[in-house]
């Protein structure tokens, strides 16, 4: 049976693993628009999402604070994939989505919706970086909005999305979600 995040989940984590997989070696280096991270750290935090909230879902406690080198072993992009598939059957579970998360004190729903962002602002970031087309579902992005409209103002307060940056109403609505974000939409490197 799915539920909302793993339909959203399920959107999303087919492009950001073909962004992953088109990731050359040779660009790992490279700037992307999070400033935190470069292309390698950005893969790196990405698989970390996808293993992170697979625990989340299941309403295990996570350590963000563990830093693995995926990209430094053999076959990352098809591990990452694999990974990315078992997030979104986790999210699958109503389970997954019922009560408070212990740890950070979030209905686990709103966790869900907090990893589908992660993949869709940070699959951006990616496919900025690197070059490659990138155009999530419109009903994803919908739902982002919505999800903004109501954690916007406290992941900023808890550091997860940076100032927002102004965009005009015209443009796309990822460009309006990236912007909520705190990504510059015309980001070049």
């Amino acid at each position: 049976m799915a539920t909302k995040t793993s339909e959203l989940l399920g959107a999303a984590v087919p492009r950001t693993v073909a962004l992953v997989r088109a990731t050359g070696d040779d660009q790992l280096d490279l700037p992307t628009p999070c400033a935190d991270y470069t292309v390698r750290g950005l893969v790196n935090h990405v698989y970390d999402v996808a293993v992170n909230f697979q625990r989340l879902a299941a309403g295990q406690e996570t350590d963000w604070s563990v830093k693995t080198d995926h990209v430094a072993e053999p076959g990352w992009r098809d591990r990452f994939a694999v990974e990315a598939d078992r997030l979104v059957a986790a999210w699958a579970d109503p389970a997954s989505e019922e009560g408070i998360a212990p740890a950070m004190g979030l209905p686990r729903s709103t966790l869900g919706l907090m990893g589908v962002v992660d993949l869709v602002v940070h699959g951006w970031d990616l496919a900025r970086a690197t070059g490659q087309p990138y155009e999530p579902a419109s009903e994803t992005i919908a739902a982002l909005h919505d999800f903004m409209d109501e954690m916007g103002p406290t992941g900023r307060q808890m550091g997860a999305f940076g100032p927002e940056v102004p965009v005009d109403a015209e443009r796309t609505g990822l460009d309006r979600l990236l912007g909520r974000t705190g990504r510059d939409p015309a980001w070049t490197g």
